[in-house]
């Protein structure tokens, strides 16, 4: 399957701010939290295959998430460029590709996906982590009563993040076999709404959205930001919560061993039957 042409995507994500900001937070020290945690349950769901994988690609981490292993004999890792959302792999070169904390940044996704199903070899494994669902739910809500609170409109805060279903008829789109999704919900506690929007810049997450705002923001905003964040979303303790929603994905490059979904009219009951059945 080919990618899918980018000119029929919308360009959500200044791809080259991007890269910016993710080098701007190495330099800084990192917040490194999320992909910690998102690097040791990547190594629990591979423990969990049985099966060894020669040849690896890690897709724009913005961080080591492979454990050092004897299983694999080769691993490419892709950083992000500027603009560019073209992977050079070959076809069928690929064992096994993981992503972690990076799709949800790409413009086209379907796109990227089919790229990596056209590299990977008869069941090889696609393994990611992307963040989605109701990610910061809290920030967009708090900035959004702001906005129009004070100056009487709103503007792009958050990156719309796409939920489970998405990502399921995603991966289907793309060819692979057997699709398996689900979500790591992480409740993050901080002193303030400015704490959390610094930890964002650690991670290099700050608002890269080709429509986003490019003036400051209004001082007496930010301010009510910070107190409407509170009103609404702080613990007991005055502390305030912060939802990140981490996505899983997987899926395999078709194979013969795989599973197959039963033939049209070859089960050997029908459904009336075993209702009947029941009732009796």
């Amino acid at each position: 399957m080919a990618p899918t042409p980018a000119a029929s995507m919308p360009t959500l994500f200044d791809r080259a701010l991007l890269c910016a900001r993710l080098a701007r937070a190495r330099k800084q020290g990192g917040a490194t939290f999320l992909l910690d945690r998102v690097a040791e349950d990547l190594a629990d769901r591979l423990a969990a295959v049985r099966r060894d994988f020669a040849d690896v690609a890690d897709v724009w981490s913005p961080g080591d998430v492979l454990a050092p292993a004897g299983r694999f004999k080769s691993v490419a890792r892709f950083v992000p460029e500027s603009g560019s959302e073209t992977l050079p792999l070959q076809p069928q070169s690929l064992d096994l590709a993981v992503s972690a904390l990076a799709f949800q940044f790409v413009n086209d996704l379907p796109g990227v996906l089919a790229q990596i199903r056209r590299a990977l070899r008869p069941d090889g494994l696609l393994l990611a982590a992307m963040i989605g669902g109701d990610t910061l739910t809290e920030l967009r809500q708090s900035f959004a009563a702001a906005e129009a609170e004070c100056e009487g409109g709103v503007s792009p805060r958050v990156a719309p993040f796409a939920d489970l279903r998405d990502v399921g008829a995603l991966l289907q789109r793309a060819g692979l076999a057997l699709p398996v999704t689900d979500v790591d919900r992480v409740v993050v506690r901080y002193d303030s709404a400015f704490a959390l929007m610094a930890d964002l810049r650690r991670m290099g997450a700050t608002n890269v959205l080709i429509e986003r705002r490019r003036t400051p923001t209004r001082r007496a905003t930010m301010l009510r930001m910070a107190q409407i964040y509170g009103e609404r979303f702080a613990d007991p303790d005055g502390r305030i919560r912060a939802t990140f929603d981490v996505i899983w994905l997987s899926g395999w490059a078709p194979h013969e061993s795989q599973q197959q979904p039963l033939k049209p009219g070859s089960a050997k009951a029908s459904l009336e039957a075993a209702v009947k059945g029941r009732q009796k």
